[in-house]
This record gives C-alpha cells, sequence and structure tokens, in this order.
C-alpha cells in the first residue's frame, strides 16, 4: 500500500499469514460439471489494509458473483510486502491496485507518471510473476497536500510552489514521508523549499489535529479522503509532480485470466469503467464516518451504476 498508511505490518503479518493458511479458497467438486467460464474453484480477491481497498475488492468481488463467478475474499491483509508473494505464488489471485506505488513500494522503481505509461511500466513488471493487468480506472488515490482555508485565502496558497511565500513551513507526517520524494523530500529537492521543516505524527488523526490548531501547516492526506472536499481545507496542485498517479488497476493471475476468458474481463472493466477519485471519496466517507459496511456499500455501489 502507499507508503502514508498507517501500516500495522508486524501486528498483521501472523494474524494475515494464518488467514491465507487457514482461509481455503475451496473448489468446485469433481463430481459438478462447470460452466466454461464460470465453474471452478472460487477467485481469489484479495485487498490492503485501509478502507478504500477493502471498498474496492468488494466491488470487484461482488459484480463477479453477480454474474455466477465463484468468489473467496481474503480481506484486510497489510502491505505489499506480504501480499505480493502470496499474489506471486497464486494463492491470491485478485487484487485491486495503485499503479504509482505498485511501482515504487512493489518493484522499487521509479514511474513515468502518467496513467497509461505507468499501466505498460506496471504490466511489465509483473509479468515474470504471471500476473496480468485489466483496465485502469479514473479513480486515484494518492498523496494529497492540504493546508487550511483561511490560511490559503489570506497568503494566496493554491500549489505547493506558493509555499515559499511563508516564512516557515511545518509539514506533519508518517516517519516515512521525511525521506520519500513523493512527500517532504520532494518538497525539499524539488520544490526546493528552504523555509520547510518536517515534524513526525505517525497517526492521521493528531496530523489533523496539528493542522487544526496552526501548529503545522501542511499534511499528506489521501486524494479519496472526505478531507479533500471539506471546505475547511484547501488542496494544494502538485505543480512540479513530485506524486506520480495511482489509478486503481486490478491485477490478476495470469493463469485465472486465461482461463475464465474475455467475460470475466468485461465484468471486471465494466467496474474500473465507472469507478472515479469522487465516488470513491463519497464511499469512504460513508464506511469511515458513517459507520456503514463496505460490503453493503459496495453492493449498493453497484445498484446504482446497473452492474449489479
Amino acid at each position: 500500500m502507499r507508503w502514508t498508511r498507517n501500516i500495522r505490518a508486524a501486528a498483521l503479518v501472523t494474524v494475515a499469514a494464518l488467514s491465507l493458511t487457514a482461509c481455503g479458497g475451496g473448489s468446485g467438486g469433481s463430481g459438478q460439471p462447470a460452466a466454461p467460464s464460470k465453474g471452478g474453484a472460487p477467485i481469489v480477491v484479495a485487498s490492503f489494509n485501509f478502507t478504500d481497498s477493502q471498498i474496492l475488492a468488494e466491488i470487484y468481488a461482488a459484480a463477479l458473483e453477480a454474474k455466477g463467478y465463484p468468489v473467496t475474499r481474503k480481506l484486510n491483509l497489510g502491505s505489499r510486502e506480504l501480499i505480493y508473494p502470496s499474489l506471486k505464488s497464486g494463492e491470491l489471485q485478485f487484487l485491486p491496485e495503485y499503479q504509482g506505488s505498485a511501482i515504487t513500494t512493489g518493484f522499487g522503481k521509479d514511474p513515468v507518471k502518467d496513467a497509461a505509461g505507468e499501466h505498460d511500466q506496471l504490466a511489465k513488471l509483473f509479468e515474470p510473476s504471471g500476473i496480468s493487468l485489466l483496465n485502469y480506472a479514473a479513480a486515484e488515490d494518492k498523496n494529497t497536500y492540504i493546508v487550511k482555508a483561511d490560511l490559503a485565502k489570506s497568503k494566496g496558497l493554491t500549489s505547493i510552489s506558493d509555499l515559499k511565500k511563508l516564512d516557515k513551513v511545518v509539514m506533519a507526517g508518517p516517519p516515512e514521508c521525511e525521506k520519500r520524494l513523493p512527500c517532504f523530500q520532494g518538497f525539499k529537492d524539488v520544490y526546493k523549499l528552504t523555509n520547510a521543516t518536517f515534524q513526525t505524527v505517525q497517526e492521521a488523526g493528531p496530523r489533523v489535529q496539528q493542522l487544526n490548531s496552526g501548529a503545522v501547516t501542511v499534511i499528506p492526506v489521501d486524494s479519496v479522503s472526505p478531507l479533500v472536499g471539506d471546505s475547511q481545507y484547501v488542496a494544494l496542485k502538485d505543480d512540479l509532480t513530485i506524486v506520480p498517479t495511482e489509478n486503481v488497476v486490478p491485477a490478476v493471475n495470469k493463469k485465472v485470466l486465461d482461463a475464465r476468458g474475455a467475460d470475466f474481463a468485461a465484468v471486471v472493466n465494466a467496474v474500473s469503467a465507472k469507478l472515479t477519485t469522487e465516488g470513491m471519496r463519497e464511499l469512504n466517507k460513508r464506511v469511515d464516518s458513517d459507520g456503514e459496511v463496505a460490503a453493503d456499500v459496495a453492493k449498493d455501489w453497484l445498484k446504482q451504476q446497473g452492474l449489479a
């Protein structure tokens, strides 16, 4: 997942690994004849351990089930370090990914920073592991930098470059942010913000509190966070493009994709075609703020889109 997330990898590895071992994919039963594209063992759909990843996994899983495909969910598994080995082995078979982070965190490469180019780049990186990509969505979940709206208005802040207008800039973020180019390192090296300092604040809630109190100037949030659309804040334009595109893209085991055929791909691509950043922001709000269940939100969205 993206490194701005609050990753509890150490605590989750044991739990998730046990889940992967104990939660079998099931089988269709050798005595039961199966339809050419929809029988057989369930397709194992996975997610990272944050809200929109789980919602996306539920959306794709429910869309497949609505068309008759058997699915097993293995959600909230943790980071790429845990998930990728199981994805490459075929134990996990379907993962909604984020293109830029998959390239940088999953493979340690520099993304080309446009959606189509990243799709081609990531497809080539996954290919030796027997993993294919389907169509990417317009929806992105990427680092976005927000400041308080009153400060933005009084100082004329619309882009990250505009932070040069301030005497002092304090960014609060998770510890990884300080040395990452798409975060504070980019503020220093690319934006040349010599007036900027970094403060480690691990959890997202306290970072927002620090911003609201005026103790810090700017914080990174996810583009699907409800804070981005909140009138109390202004999302600064990344005018020098330190953050890669993070379009959602289904990564699918190639053997599964080949076996399931064009109808399977069409179901998945139809979902991706409807996903938007604004829509994901609303779905996240329904789960994180309103307390709805991700699976219910996913099914409701599919009905609204005419996909279930």
